[in-house]
């Protein structure tokens, strides 16, 4: 076991920065410390999160603290721990300052249950899916979702929030990013918490994309509520091999009253094959709209909006059509199936609200009474009047639609 006050970076009571004043340890693990700051300032708590001593020569670890920060400062969802300032201490530490969260992870709040109701479980799961479904659109892969990552926490109203944490291992696949693109990941070093990890991330590292977010949050959704992982094992090895080839469990099995969209959504982000598993968050959250409780709707209409605002084209007719209401008024609503046009909106797919469909119905029938009527004017009784070639801009401001102007000879 680690001795904190040897290896800590910083004691109670050292300033940092000449603004913060460290309060208390908040928590270890095998790289860093997070630790309980007051801003003398502002007497408000911080978290600050340092890396160990021992962890400063491995430029790789240095390397992934530095893009905790900046993935977590570019997504602005309230659903992940803010950064507010990074810095480095005298020793060549670096540091980041977070928002101090008072509260629980997920995996240990659901030690202390066993398991979650439907509601709760579903509530939990689709706010922690808007900051992912953010972060999915800036081209950042999380890649370490689990429980343990997702911090429980009240706002100011009492209602539970849900946070995401630690982008540490997080890969950029955003080509236009301007802070370096790809993985760190070798050939051989998959990155990732083992009960949580897709296939992909134990046979391609360096080729995961979001839709291994997409199997992390069947695995978590899955525990959330049977109170264990859908892959278990006695060791790494033998875990392995299940999460490569063996078949999960359904969810029903082990606990009926399951709703089905809901088995059917964890089975499906439990695909080994990650081409047949969600293509994107949208879609998981819409399969799940049935049956998910009213508070969590809301969760459900934001990623709606923020999909559509990214451009990705994530949801099917029938996903369209989910229970979810939509405001025909509203004009940050998704548009509705029966209102989408054929890429060129004349074919079947035109619907009465394309104006040039208007034109067609009313310009051709226009167009033939303007002929008929010219051929009457001409030919009619000797032809006492004749239509001019160049009518006035008068005459024609009070000529009737469709009406030729004439004038006398």
């Amino acid at each position: 076991m680690i001795n904190v006050s040897s290896v800590l970076p910083v004691q109670p009571g050292q300033m940092l920065a000449e603004k913060y004043r460290v309060e208390r340890v908040l928590g270890t693990g095998g790289m860093g410390v997070v630790v309980a700051a007051r801003h003398i300032e502002l007497n408000v708590l911080v978290a600050i999160k340092f890396l160990l001593p021992h962890v400063l020569t491995n430029q790789q670890a240095v390397t992934r603290f530095a893009r905790e920060a900046r993935a977590a400062v570019r997504i602005k969802s309230e659903h992940v721990a803010r950064v507010s300032d990074v810095g480095t201490l005298d020793t060549g530490a670096p540091y980041m300052v977070m928002e101090y969260l008072e509260g629980t992870d997920l995996a240990s709040y659901l030690r202390a249950r066993t398991r979650l109701s439907v509601d709760r479980a579903l509530h939990f799961v689709l706010q922690a899916c808007q900051a992912v479904a953010e972060a999915h659109l800036l081209g950042i892969v999380h890649r370490d979702l689990k429980p343990a990552n997702l911090f429980l926490t009240q706002g100011p109203d009492g209602s539970d929030i849900v946070k995401v944490l630690d982008f540490g291992i997080s890969k950029n696949i955003d080509p236009n990013a301007s802070h370096g693109t790809g993985s760190m990941t070798t050939a051989a070093g998959a990155l990732g918490s083992p009960t949580y990890m897709s296939p992909e991330q134990l046979t391609e590292a360096g080729e995961v994309d979001g839709r291994t977010d997409i199997w992390a949050l069947g695995v978590i959704l899955f525990e959330l509520l049977v109170g264990k992982p859908p892959f278990r094992a006695d060791n790494l090895p033998k875990l392995f091999l299940a999460i490569l080839h063996q078949k999960p469990t359904s969810p029903a099995a082990l606990r009926p009253d399951l709703p089905a969209p809901v088995v059917s959504t964890i089975l499906r982000c439990l695909e080994k094959d990650r081409t047949k598993r969600f293509a994107n968050i949208d879609a998981f959250a819409a399969s799940l709209a049935a049956v998910a409780p009213a508070r969590a709707r809301l969760s459900i209409e934001r990623i709606a909006r923020l999909t559509l605002a990214g451009g990705v084209a994530s949801r099917s007719s029938s996903q369209m059509r989910s229970p979810l209401p939509v405001d025909p008024n509203r004009t940050d609503a998704p548009p509705r199936p029966d209102m989408l046009s054929s890429a060129d909106g004349w074919g079947a797919g035109a619907t009465r609200s394309d104006p040039r469909r208007w034109l067609l119905l009313l310009g051709v029938p226009a167009a033939l009474l303007l002929v008929l009527a010219t051929y009457w004017l001409l030919h009619r009784g000797g032809g006492s009047r004749s239509v001019s070639s160049a009518p006035s801009a008068s005459a024609m401001q009070h000529a009737a639609p469709g009406e030729p102007t004439v004038k006398p000879k």
